[in-house]
């Protein structure tokens, strides 16, 4: 097969990784010139991902694009009705996406409870707001282009905290685009996402769960991160899946979506409340499937774009994804000085079944050594699969042991929350077997 690979800062590269492994034919276009150290030496890549397609047209059926990001939709429209087999979304997904208040919309309108929200573009008229309708407020900002440590969680419940944040922002807002954002009510309760693959007609078999770790420290404290560590497992997820993310395939076919998407609620004894979607594939999420997947990404690729496959082959129990990080993420500042080119060294023990379960981020060879590179330091993912979360916590914290980063950082509490608490409340609760 040939694959295209089309993204800002190559996030999908363990996924080219493997596909050359197996022998496919990979180039990758990357937009960010920050990124462009990202898997070199490791990766064929292009300065002009248009100049490609007819290489990838000239392999036929077996010639694939694949979109990373949610700000391409329109191209990938086009490029369908062109003939071209695309994966990665359409442009009503990077709408559902990034423009909230129509996500929500949307969500509401396929028969969803959704929060209460508002979308805002004045901070001042936001600040007003919440002094008349004092409450806890969630602050997410619209668009693809902000990090996700500028959302914020209210802590407090007369919004006091989030009227000091606005006004923070609104004094030392910076950003060419005026501010577009949407506060929302705080919803407490177990926060779980339901995720499946979308092949333009219907979703694929099995749905999954997945138990994101956002929060930079263990015990979800500090800043809200892309992603430090998150459980997921391909089992148990029907009743969710149907109560949730099985009512938008109507308004996806029309569309002519294809590709991963994932809806993030907060369940509680109210109900499922949806939160956001994300209409393309999730970083490291991805990668954290793969480990449960027996289909490789050729196999789901071809299917998704052909049609021809309703289901994909998937392992019993769970997946336990880490992420490694460097300083100074989550944030770019001083990258350079603190954090690229550190090298990335791994223990004599290491096995194959270990080097399967390392998914590349932001790395690149540099004299036959892997070092960090890219924009954050976002380096690896460390993944570990068992019947249980305990075991596949075990599994995945084994590996990580071997794999020494200097002045590296990760959590080690992924899944202790869900053993803990959250999987008996949702079992209680009668969402999952």
């Amino acid at each position: 097969m040939r694959i295209l690979g089309v993204g800002e800062t190559n996030d999908l590269g363990d996924m080219y990784l493997r596909l050359m492994q197996a022998g496919h034919e990979v180039r990758v276009f990357m937009g960010d010139e920050k990124s462009h150290d990202v898997m070199q030496g490791m990766i064929d890549f292009v300065p002009d991902w248009r100049a490609s397609l007819e290489w990838v047209r000239e392999a036929g059926d077996e010639g694939i694009v694949v979109f990373e990001t949610a700000t391409l939709g329109g191209e990938q429209d086009s490029l369908r009705a062109a003939g071209y087999n695309v994966v990665g979304g359409s442009s009503v997904g990077d709408r559902l996406e990034n423009d909230r208040k129509f996500g929500q919309e949307m969500l509401a309108g396929h028969g969803m409870q959704t929060a209460f929200s508002r979308e805002f573009s004045s901070f001042d008229e936001a600040i007003a707001f919440i002094h008349a309708q004092p409450r806890r407020y969630v602050f997410k900002l619209n668009g693809a282009n902000w990090l996700s440590a500028r959302n914020y969680v209210g802590q407090m419940d007369d919004g006091r905290d989030v009227i000091a944040l606005l006004t923070a922002a609104r004094d030392r807002w910076s950003a060419e685009e005026s501010a577009s954002f949407l506060l929302m009510e705080f919803i407490d309760g177990v926060e779980v996402g339901v995720g499946a693959f979308f092949n333009g007609r219907k979703f694929l078999e099995p749905a999954n769960l997945d138990w994101e770790h956002k929060r930079f420290f263990p015990g979800d404290i500090g800043e809200l991160t892309g992603e430090m560590g998150t459980v997921v497992t391909y089992r148990g997820a029907r009743r969710m899946f149907e109560a949730t993310l099985s009512r938008l395939a109507p308004i996806l076919e029309e569309s002519g979506y294809c590709g991963y998407i994932n809806l993030n609620t907060i369940v509680n004894e109210k109900g499922i409340w949806p939160l956001e979607l994300t209409s393309r594939f999730g970083y490291p999420g991805f990668a954290i499937l793969d480990s449960l997947h027996d289909d490789d990404w050729a196999t789901i690729l071809y299917g998704l774009t052909r049609g021809s496959i309703d289901s994909i082959r998937t392992k019993d129990g769970f997946s336990v994804g880490v992420v490694l990080t460097v300083p100074p993420f989550p944030y770019s500042d001083g990258y350079d000085e603190l954090g690229r080119g550190t090298p990335i060294c791994f223990r004599d023990n290491l096995t194959e079944e270990d080097m399967r379960s390392l998914h590349y981020g932001e790395v690149t060879m540099q004299d036959g050594e892997l070092r960090t590179a890219g924009m954050i330091g976002y380096a690896l993912v460390v993944t570990g699969i068992g019947a249980t979360i305990e075991k596949a916590r075990a599994d995945a914290y084994q590996r990580v042991a071997k794999v020494v980063i200097p002045n590296g950082r990760y959590r080690q509490d992924i899944g202790v929350k869900l053993m803990q608490n959250d999987w008996a409340r949702l079992k209680a609760m009668g969402w999952i077997g």
